[in-house]
């Protein structure tokens, strides 16, 4: 498996095993998550792009490769993903830089996805 198959699949057997926990606070903070990136005064392209942009900033690559996967979905290209990757390690500073390389990486494999 690559590494777009390999987290997909690891989130989607955890999140199962997550919600079969049964905790009521969880299941909450999951669909407050998904009713936050639904259409509302923000099209869902826009909010896919903040939630990259904050993922890469607070440096969560389970988070980057997520939404990356969300911008593939709503249709960006790979210069606005990079553009938007750009802004946000100005915003993080150099320790971003890390994240950064490992986001240009799933991305590439989500081309090929």
């Amino acid at each position: 498996m690559g590494l777009v198959e390999d987290f997909n699949s690891y989130r989607s057997k955890m999140n199962e095993k997550i919600m079969d926990s049964d905790s009521l606070i969880i299941k909450r903070i999951f669909n407050l998550d998904t009713n936050a990136y639904a259409e509302g005064h923000l099209d869902v392209k826009s909010k896919e792009l903040i939630g990259l942009t904050c993922s890469l900033v607070l440096r969560c690559d389970d988070c980057v490769k997520y939404h990356l996967g969300k911008c593939k979905e709503v249709g960006f290209t790979t210069s606005e993903v990079h553009e938007a990757m750009g802004v946000a390690t100005l915003v993080g500073g150099t320790i971003v830089i890390p994240h950064l390389r490992r986001a240009f990486e799933f991305w590439e494999e989500l081309q090929h996805v």
